[in-house]
């Protein structure tokens, strides 16, 4: 292979990742809002300035890949007939030297467009012109509200990918792209859950991992309706964020995880044992802190081999639901033998009481729902 060849390769491989950054790069700051921290300033200071600066930046590093090529030619040992082949060479040649020119020209233009009337033409700025509710009220009106509700520790944010970035705060949905921002408030915003696809991770394992395809729409006139995707795992917190409910089309199926297919196993076959009866007065289960315990460990099973891995007595008053110890038994198993799950034990969370399935009770006039 030649070294035009290879040098070519190498660059374009380059260029790639300076556009669509693998984990490796974004792992060691090799991205364009790492390289231009400094230029861009705090996310977390001003949001929607911080986004409006790095379009600007992505847009200049964008159009200068093809004259950095060129560049790169004239700079390299290798290549010393770089003049005569753009000159002498052929069509194709000639072409792309003019267009890696023109391309900066054009962005400088198009920065310039953005720029003028103090970012009011920005593609940001428009999208959020269109939540002014009076004249009297401007897209900066807007970006202030975003700004300060981003500073809040409540808020979503899910990388979708290493270009496209979900944010859900007290009122907005936001979808970051590299160049515009996408949003909807969420007094007036529909959110529907359209298509849900499920991947496998790798040949050799089982594990799968699902996607969820969530078209949000605002009622307001000439917002953009936009697709948010991201994963099933991330769907609980979007949810629990998002003032309004989420609706779920009778064509999507949600894939259940390892554990959560755990958690309806063990919640089934703990019916079967023995109840158990209290009095006393029990706060929130300590695991979730959003519902009262309703499981107790109490030694039932017929392990009286007295060994070091047999189950003992647990005398922890009940503190965990049921939803939370299954959780807690899944994540103490070994994550490759699943199917010896149910016939392992596990260690009290508060005391290390071993104990196995057969010893853990619900307590007296609780029904567990499936």
């Amino acid at each position: 292979m030649s070294e035009e060849v290879i040098f070519t390769l190498f660059y374009l491989i380059l260029s790639f990742c300076i556009i669509y950054p693998p984990v490796e790069f974004v792992s060691a700051g090799f991205t364009i809002p790492s390289l231009f921290s400094r230029v861009l300033g705090s996310e977390d200071e001003n949001f929607v300035s911080y986004h409006i600066k790095r379009t600007i930046v992505t847009l200049g590093v964008y159009s200068l890949l093809p004259l950095g090529y060129i560049i790169a030619l004239f700079a390299s040992e290798y290549f010393q007939d770089v003049s005569s082949l753009i000159i002498d060479g052929s069509l194709f040649w000639k072409v792309f030297f003019t267009t890696s020119l023109a391309l900066p020209i054009l962005a400088l233009y198009q920065i310039r467009n953005w720029i003028i009337d103090d970012f009011k033409h920005h593609p940001i700025a428009i999208n959020l012109a269109k939540f002014c509710n009076n004249n009297n009220r401007d897209w900066k009106t807007v970006a202030a509200d975003i700004n300060t509700e981003f500073r809040r520790v409540d808020k979503i944010c899910v990388q979708t990918s290493s270009l496209v970035k979900v944010i859900a705060t007290e009122n907005w949905i936001l979808k970051v792209k590299p160049f515009t921002i996408l949003l909807a408030h969420q007094s007036d915003a529909s959110l529907v859950v359209q298509k849900a696809d499920t991947h496998r991770i790798s040949l050799q394992t089982t594990t799968e991992t699902q996607y969820l395809n969530i078209e949000v729409k605002s009622g307001r006139l000439g917002v953009e309706t936009f697709i948010i995707r991201i994963n099933a795992s991330d769907f609980k917190d979007l949810e629990d964020r998002i003032a309004r409910d989420i609706t779920i089309l009778p064509n999507v199926k949600f894939h259940k995880t390892v554990t959560e297919q755990f958690v309806d196993v063990f919640k089934e076959t703990i019916k079967s044992n023995a109840r158990y009866d209290t009095r006393e007065e029990l706060d929130q289960c300590i695991g979730c802190m959003q519902t009262r315990p309703n499981v107790k460990l109490q030694k039932l099973c017929g392990d009286n081999t007295g060994g070091a891995e047999s189950c003992t007595t647990c005398y922890c008053k009940p503190m965990w639901c049921v939803d939370c110890m299954a959780k807690w038994f899944a994540s103490r198993q070994e994550s490759d033998q699943q199917n010896t799950w149910l016939s392992s034990k596990c260690t009290c969370p508060m005391c290390r009481a071993k104990f196995c399935i057969l010893d853990v009770s619900l307590l007296d006039s609780i029904d567990v729902e499936e």
